[in-house]
């Protein structure tokens, strides 16, 4: 069978060999094509130039290899202490400041009128502040939100004056668990605030007298988060705080933390809203409270353009949340427009009344009566003027052009153009 298949292939491979030969003879070229292929593929020296033109599959152009960075998360804590200033923040900021660590920090407004030096000390050293109501009292500030918002602007304001710029991060005091409803974030998120809670608890304020020993052992998890915000507190009764605060430090340091402030940027950590936690149709403002406080607020912290003003050759800016164009007319908080003017504003919780005092001009605003009168040198009052007065939370808003007639000074042009609003007055 073997020698039947041979002798039947043998005229085959015969007649093959025969028709190459004869191909070979009328081409040829096809003797030198295999050196030339191998002289297509070159050795490439460091020297050598390495194309780019494929661009689609070239490995040094179209991979980019992603670097340890990438690959693992980076390490961070956001330090952050509450319910200050107080007697123990310098001594805070004194240990911060030896390890070259910055922290926020969520002030109380009424614990800012008692130390705005702290404060100031905060900004120069690279922390950053935060909002944290005006009195912490949680029967208050639960009540309703538009007690909660009063305290919120009451703080902005204070935080503002003392350090000149405002704050969009806010702490709900006691956290937002059990304390805020849905309505709450939502209104909130829509003023433009950023509101966080915390991933680790120190308990420093657990109960009265935590010794550093038991802070530490709670600040300090033997598996944390690669990111995290750690609760602290720097109001007075925590000096174990101060004392734990070194060995909490060292114990992220060695497990290769970075240390950072919050910013609107970072994610904010929340507690989710308690099931049984639902609002009272009672507690929850209406929606023209909410479209004349929640909506424009947003606009202090978007970086929309400000309102220029010009004032008898004095010019100023009104920021983005602190002016509003409404029915054809613009309106102002009342003592921000005299604080840019330089006048000075007195206020009779009892009489509800508001002294604007600027130059040689005075000027009484009834908020009751919904008028403007001027006081002249004598005493003497003019004529009133009907002036839509609105009191949200802790300010006062003003139609601006009947205020600065009153004050002398009349508007003469107002340009509304889209990329710059301006108001010139003689």
């Amino acid at each position: 069978m073997y020698r039947t298949k041979t002798l039947f292939l043998n005229p085959i491979i015969a007649l093959i060999g025969i028709l190459v030969f004869i191909t070979l003879l009328v081409n040829p070229s096809l003797w030198t094509s295999t050196a030339g292929a191998n002289n297509r593929f070159q050795d490439i020296t460091p020297s050598d130039p390495i194309s780019t033109n494929h661009t689609d599959y070239s490995p040094l152009t179209s991979i980019q290899l992603a670097s340890t960075k990438d690959i693992f998360p980076k390490k961070i804590i956001y330090l952050t202490f509450d319910d200050g200033p107080s007697k123990l923040t310098e001594q805070v900021l004194h240990i911060l400041k030896q390890r070259n660590i910055q922290s926020t920090f969520f002030v109380l407004g009424n614990q800012a009128t008692r130390y705005p030096e702290d404060l100031k000390d905060m900004v120069k050293a690279g922390h950053t502040i935060g909002n944290h109501t005006f009195n912490h009292e949680y029967k208050q500030l639960y009540s309703n939100f538009t007690e909660f918002w009063s305290q919120i602007k009451q703080t902005e304001e204070i935080i503002r004056h003392i350090t000149g710029t405002r704050t969009s991060l806010v702490r709900a005091p006691g956290g937002t668990y059990n304390h805020f409803d849905a309505s709450y974030f939502l209104w909130m998120k829509e003023a433009g605030y950023q509101v966080f809670d915390w991933d680790v608890d120190s308990g420093d304020s657990m109960r009265r007298g935590v010794p550093a020993s038991e802070i530490i052992h709670n600040s300090t998890p033997s598996k944390p988060k690669d990111q995290l915000i750690l609760l602290m507190h720097d109001g007075s009764g925590h000096d174990q705080t101060v004392k734990a605060l070194p060995h909490i430090i060292d114990y992220y340091k060695n497990l290769g933390y970075e240390f950072r402030t919050l910013t609107p940027k970072v994610q904010p950590v929340q507690f989710p809203v308690h099931p049984g936690k639902i609002a009272s149709s009672s507690s929850l403002p209406d929606g023209a409270w909410v479209a004349s406080h929640v909506i424009p607020n947003a606009r202090l912290f978007t970086g929309e353009s400000p309102l220029h003003v010009v004032v008898g050759g004095k010019a100023f800016e009104v920021e983005a949340g602190n002016y509003e164009l409404s029915q054809d007319q613009y309106k102002v908080p009342l003592r921000t427009m005299a604080e840019r003017l330089g006048a000075q504003v007195q206020w009779d919780s009892n009489t509800k009344i508001t002294k604007v005092c600027w130059g040689t001009r005075t000027l009484i605003i009834n908020n009751n009566q919904q008028n403007i009168v001027r006081q002249l040198e004598s005493g003497e009052v003019t004529e009133s003027i009907p002036l839509s007065v609105e009191v949200r939370g802790e300010r006062i808003w003003v139609p601006l052009r009947p205020l600065l007639e009153q004050l002398g000074h009349p508007i003469i042009s107002v340009n509304t153009e889209q990329t710059r609003e301006q108001i010139t007055a003689i």
